[in-house]
């Protein structure tokens, strides 16, 4: 009989590691809209295709919340994640002061199950929304864009315009419009306390939304209405609409002769199923699915699609986020947390 120092010990098995929690504060310290951008623009093209993501759930939880539900996974080793968002929207909280969205995020390894992190992913959607938008706008607004129209002033708002900002340094005049004035006074306001905008101009609109747009080089909206806003016989010569907010078939931020007038492209395929702009316009025959241009990999990638192809034409990019992008920024967030010990450990 063998002695009990001759036999082969089994494996040691794999130290479990307490999940960790990222707070908001610790969030805007790991992420910019430079950082994120780039990332999302160097990994999309060459990650995308190894994520599963189905089609988000979204259930109607009263007649103005609902409860989506958007996870995803990876089996490339260079993205060993498989992450969760849980997002709620309720239209009604602007009357309360509060953000009409919320959500959490868990991350998980993919080889093992374990859990790794959760983070309040209000403010991941908020950082990851505004830069898929400039980064289409990368590909699609004119290079010598000068004013940005921002119609909407609640908390992804000041994320899209940074992020434009970001990708188009040319920009030196920004208009915020809403139907609260006061609520884009108090935008404006937070914008210039908190400084870093050298040579930007930032206005409240006091006028009609029809002579604001004509004004707009980069006309971006985040809004939940259910009337169109943007009306495309305003849109001016070269213009690029950026279309945020609606995400079910009765919200629309645009009219049909926007979405005729330009040249339209998409974040990914829910766009086609999801967004009320471009349902209403396939339900009318303003458009057919094969008059979309492309998607968001494809505009990156440049081998299908072209972006702008000249100054004059008009450009639509319609967005209503995926978990492709929330996985992409979880990792970032996650990866730069670990590397630089930014975290707080679920006790």
């Amino acid at each position: 009989m063998a002695a009990k120092e001759d036999q082969v010990n089994p494996p040691t098995a794999t130290p479990i590691t307490p999940p960790i929690y990222i707070s908001t504060p610790t969030l805007h310290t790991l992420l910019t809209h430079k950082s994120l951008i780039h990332h999302l623009q160097s990994t999309l093209p060459t990650l995308s295709s190894a994520i599963q993501s189905p089609v988000r759930q979204s259930h109607q939880t009263s007649p103005s919340s609902s409860l989506l539900l958007m996870p995803s996974w990876s089996h490339s080793p260079l993205l060993p994640y498989i992450g969760v968002k849980l997002v709620t929207f309720h239209s009604n909280n602007s009357t309360l002061n509060l953000p009409g969205v919320h959500a959490s995020y868990v991350l998980f390894r993919s080889f093992t199950g374990q859990t790794l992190a959760s983070m309040d992913a209000t403010e991941l959607t908020l950082y990851r929304t505004s830069c898929i938008s400039a980064l289409a706008s990368d590909y699609l607004s004119r290079k010598d864009s000068e004013t940005l129209v921002m119609i909407g002033a609640g908390s992804l708002a000041p994320h899209l315009i940074k992020a434009h900002l970001t990708v188009r340094p040319s920009l030196n005049r920004v208009i915020v419009w809403n139907r609260s004035v006061e609520k884009a006074k108090t935008l404006v306001e937070n914008l210039q306390n908190e400084g870093g905008f050298e040579g930007i101009c930032f206005e409240v609109s006091n006028e009609s939304l029809e002579e604001v747009v004509r004004v707009g080089d980069i006309v971006s909206c985040a809004t939940s209405s259910e009337k169109p806003l943007v009306t495309g016989v305003e849109l001016k010569v070269g213009a690029h609409l950026d279309l945020v907010g609606s995400f079910t078939h009765s919200m629309r931020e645009c009219d049909d002769e926007a979405i005729r007038r330009g040249r339209v492209f998409i974040d990914n395929e829910a766009a086609l199923l999801e967004a009320g702009e471009l349902v209403g316009a396939f339900e009318r025959g303003v458009i057919t699915r094969n008059d979309i241009v492309g998607d968001l990999v494809e505009l990156i990638k440049g081998e299908k699609v072209i972006g702008r192809r000249d100054s004059g034409e008009i450009t639509v990019f319609k967005s209503v986020g995926s978990a492709v992008v929330d996985l992409l920024s979880a990792q970032l967030v996650y990866e730069t947390c670990m590397k630089n010990n930014q975290y707080s450990s679920h006790e």
